[in-house]
Order: C-alpha cells, then sequence, then structure tokens
C-alpha cells in the first residue's frame, strides 16, 4: 500500500532553544518530515539550493538577513509559518503570505492549528473528484489531526457523526470511536468543508451525511438526539431543504 506523502520542512531559527521545541512537534506529526535545520537565512538559502522543500518554520529576527526580507529574496518560496516572539511583525507576515504566525512560547496546540492551516492547502495528493482541499490518505479519504491524550489523532472526515462543545474541549463522535481534544469548537468549524458539515447549535457541529432524521427542533445522528439552536434555525433549514 503506498504511504502516505510527507510535507518536508525545514526550520529557520537561530535559538537553540526554539529549534528543539520544533523538533519535537514535528516529530509528533506523521504528515511532516523534518528536512533540516538552519541558524541564520543565510545557511538557509545554501540548504535550498540543494534540498527544496515544501514548509518552512522561519524565525524573524535573525542576524544577518531578517526573515521576512530572506522571503523577499526567493522565488517561488516554500509555504511559510512564521515563530517568533515579536508580534509587531504580524501584519508584515500575512502581506507576505503566510500561512500561519506563531508567538513565542508556541504552545503544541497552536503549532497543530497552524498545520492543519497547511494540510488544507493541497499539500497531500487528493482525489479530483473530491471537491475543496483537504489532505487525503492514499484511499482519497479527506482528514485532520487532533491532539487527544498526549498523541496525534487522525481522523477521516466522513467517519466523523457529530461534534460537540464541552468548554473548553470538544468531543468527535466518529462510527468507530469517540475523540476528546483540547480545542475550540469555532476553530474545528473553519477546518471543516462547508458542503458536509453544518453547525446546528452553539455547542453542535453534525455530518450531513449522517443524518437519519430531523424536524424543526431537533436532528438524530445514530441514535443520539440533537437540538437544533434558535439562532441556527434558519441556516439549518435552509440547507437541509436543498
Amino acid at each position: 500500500m503506498q504511504s502516505l506523502k510527507k510535507i518536508k520542512c525545514l526550520i529557520i531559527d537561530d535559538e537553540p532553544p526554539a529549534q528543539v521545541v520544533l523538533k519535537k512537534y514535528i516529530e509528533q506529526v506523521n504528515a511532516l518530515e523534518l528536512a533540516g535545520a538552519c541558524d541564520n537565512a543565510m545557511d538557509a538559502i545554501s540548504f535550498l539550493q540543494s534540498e527544496p522543500v515544501e514548509l518552512l518554520f522561519l524565525d524573524i529576527e535573525m542576524p544577518g538577513l531578517l526573515g521576512t526580507n530572506f522571503i523577499r529574496t526567493i522565488n517561488n518560496p516554500p509555504k511559510v509559518i512564521f515563530t517568533t516572539a515579536y508580534r509587531e511583525y504580524a501584519v508584515e507576515g500575512f502581506e507576505l503570505n503566510a500561512v500561519d504566525y506563531l508567538l513565542k512560547p508556541i504552545s503544541f496546540d497552536r503549532f497543530i492549528t497552524a498545520v492543519n492551516k497547511v494540510l488544507q492547502l493541497n499539500f497531500q495528493p487528493i482525489n479530483k473528484n473530491l471537491q475543496g482541499n483537504e489532505p487525503t490518505n492514499e484511499q482519497g479519504h479527506p482528514f485532520l489531526y487532533l491532539r487527544a491524550d498526549r498523541k496525534m489523532v487522525k481522523i477521516l472526515f466522513d467517519e466523523i457523526l457529530f461534534i460537540e462543545s464541552l468548554k473548553d474541549y470538544i468531543k468527535i463522535v466518529t462510527i468507530h470511536k469517540t475523540i476528546v481534544s483540547r480545542q475550540s469548537i469555532s476553530s474545528l468549524e473553519n477546518m471543516l468543508p462547508k458542503d458536509t458539515f453544518l453547525r446546528i447549535h452553539r455547542s453542535y457541529i453534525i455530518s450531513i451525511n449522517k443524518i437519519d432524521s430531523f424536524n424543526g427542533e431537533t436532528i438524530d445522528i445514530a441514535k443520539n438526539e440533537l437540538p437544533i439552536g434558535r439562532l441556527f434555525k434558519h441556516d439549518v433549514s435552509n440547507q437541509l431543504s436543498k
């Protein structure tokens, strides 16, 4: 069976502790492959000439050449996630089409949010019959990674029944298992394709394809009766009447 193509990435940071943290995080994500690490932008230029990569974890305040200026020197640069201790570069970073902008110290949860954004930019081979840019496994099924039980868990979109908010956590109920992850339901909503998932309540997102029955007040999925929130009724009605 063909293995999932990994995203080759390069760390560019003059702070050894920051490199250690990013290396540790990258090792925990199966979709990423660390190609190397450089202490400054000039070394990175030489590295990229011999070994192209698809993603940079790039510091900004570095000796010799700022990370933002370094990106401007590259024709067709890789995707970039800026990693910096300085908020004032955020606007400039996004003007350079950065995927994300992480402030140090970087938490693992925030790192994963950034990586999921990269995964959605179609680095992974996808089935041409699928809509959207979600990464897919070798069978063409879109997925994302979430942190649960101190590890990264791959969740296939087509196995999700519904998602429930539990204050600072979310519960993802799938066909085979239930996963609890420390994340907001709104952040996860932004990662899901709008044509197959629907927010029906402040506390619930459902997979449209898994609906067994519904009325104006509730939706039934796999013997679970889920409420439709008052503020969501109009959108739910419009979506389900298509």
